[in-house]
C-alpha cells in the first residue's frame, strides 16, 4: 500500500513539475509584433530597430510589406488584420484617420513627447499618429548621362531629356507632391483649379517620361541598367540609388520642396496595444533615431538627435527642412480618385 502511495506520489510530482514547466515555457515565449511597413533597406531596419527591440523587448516582429497605398488598402479591407502598427506616409495617415482604422496615440503615452520638433508635435495633437521621420522630394540625375545640369524643377521640361526620366506612381508616397510640384512649376495654386494645371504639366512633360515607378528599388535597377538618367524621388530612397549608379547626384531645387512625415500608428483591433506603444516609444528616442539616420538617411523627429554635416546631407534637416512645403492633404485626398483615373491614363496610355 505504501509503495503505491509513493509511486502515486511520484506521478504527481512530475506531473505538477511538468505544468510548471510548460506554464513557465509559455510565460517566457516570446510575443509577436506584426509591423505593417515599406519593405526599403530591410537588411538595415532588422540590425539597427528590429532585432535590437526584439532583444529588449522579449517579441518577435514580424513585417507586412509594400508600398504605402497598397498596404493601407489591405488594413482597410480587412476586419480580420492581425497587423498591430502600420508606418504610413502622411496621405495615407490623413485617409486612415479618416476611417477610423487607428488606435488612439495621444501625447501622454509618449517618453520622448517633448523632445519632439514642433511639427511632429502638431500631427500627434491633431490625432493623426506619431511622426518618426521627416522626408522630402527632390531630383536624383547622372550628370553624364542626362547631358545636362539640372538646378531646378522647371529643367524636367528640357527637350533634351527625352526618354531619361522616371517619376512617381500617383498612388507612392511623393506621387501627390510630384503634381502639386508641376502646377507649382507652372505658377498656379493646384487649390485653386483642382490640379488641371498640374495635369496639362504632366502631359507636357510625358515625353520625357521613360517610366513610373512604384517604389525606390525600382529607381535604382533603371539607374543600374542604364535606362534612366534622372528621376524624382523622396531623399530616403537616395542611398540605394547611389549603390547603384554612384555618379548620380541628389538636388533639392532652391525653389524648395515638398515634405511628408512618415507616421506610426498603431491598429485599432491591435491585442498588443502595450507593446505597440512600446515599440513607438522605442522607433522614436533619440538612440534609435541617430541609428536611423546612419543607417537608412532617415531625418530625425527628436530634438536631442544632433547630425553632423556628413550625416546631414540629403535628408530634409537644416535648410532643406526650411524650404519644404508641407502638401495640404484635406484638399488632396477628396481628390485623389480623380486623379488617380487621370494620372493612369494619361500615363499609361
Amino acid at each position: 500500500m505504501k509503495k503505491r502511495i509513493a509511486l502515486v506520489s511520484v506521478v504527481l510530482l512530475m506531473f505538477s513539475m511538468g505544468a510548471m514547466f510548460a506554464a513557465g515555457s509559455t510565460e517566457s515565449a516570446p510575443k509577436q509584433l506584426i509591423v505593417s511597413t515599406w519593405g526599403l533597406s530591410e537588411d538595415a531596419l532588422w540590425s539597427e530597430v528590429y532585432e535590437p527591440f526584439e532583444k529588449q523587448y522579449n517579441v518577435k516582429v514580424v513585417l507586412d510589406t509594400g508600398n504605402a497605398q497598397e498596404r493601407y488598402t489591405k488594413l482597410k479591407n480587412d476586419p480580420n488584420s492581425t497587423v498591430d502598427v502600420i508606418e504610413l506616409s502622411q496621405k495615407n495617415t490623413a485617409d486612415g484617420v479618416a476611417d477610423g482604422l487607428f488606435a488612439p496615440l495621444k501625447a501622454g503615452d509618449l517618453t520622448d513627447y517633448a523632445k519632439l520638433i514642433p511639427g511632429a508635435k502638431a500631427l500627434i495633437d491633431s490625432g493623426s499618429g506619431a511622426p518618426y521621420t521627416l522626408n522630402s522630394i527632390g531630383i536624383i540625375y547622372n550628370p553624364k548621362k542626362a547631358g545636362m545640369t539640372i538646378n531646378s524643377w522647371e529643367d524636367l521640361w528640357n527637350p533634351a531629356l527625352k526618354g531619361k526620366i522616371s517619376i512617381p506612381d500617383i498612388t507612392t508616397t511623393f506621387g501627390p507632391a510630384f503634381l502639386v510640384m508641376c502646377s507649382d512649376a507652372k505658377g498656379v495654386d493646384f487649390a485653386s483649379d483642382k490640379g488641371e494645371t498640374a495635369f496639362k504639366a504632366l502631359e507636357a512633360l510625358k515625353p520625357n517620361v521613360l517610366r513610373t515607378y512604384a517604389k525606390s528599388s525600382d529607381v535604382a535597377s533603371l539607374f543600374a541598367n542604364g535606362e534612366i538618367a534622372v528621376a524624382i524621388v523622396g531623399d530616403f530612397g537616395v542611398p540605394v540609388i547611389s549603390k547603384a549608379d554612384p555618379d548620380a547626384v541628389f538636388v533639392v531645387p532652391a525653389s524648395g520642396t515638398y515634405a511628408n512625415f512618415n507616421v506610426i500608428n498603431i491598429a485599432k483591433n491591435t491585442k498588443n496595444r502595450d507593446l505597440a506603444v512600446a515599440y513607438v516609444n522605442y522607433r522614436l528616442n533619440a538612440e534609435t533615431e541617430l541609428r536611423t539616420a546612419k543607417a537608412l538617411n532617415e531625418a530625425p523627429v527628436n530634438s536631442l538627435v544632433t547630425l553632423t554635416p556628413e550625416l546631414a546631407a540629403n535628408k530634409t534637416v537644416g535648410d532643406v527642412a526650411a524650404r519644404a512645403k508641407m502638401v495640404d492633404f484635406t484638399v488632396v485626398n477628396p481628390l485623389m480618385g480623380a486623379w488617380v483615373d487621370r494620372f493612369n491614363r494619361l500615363m499609361n496610355k
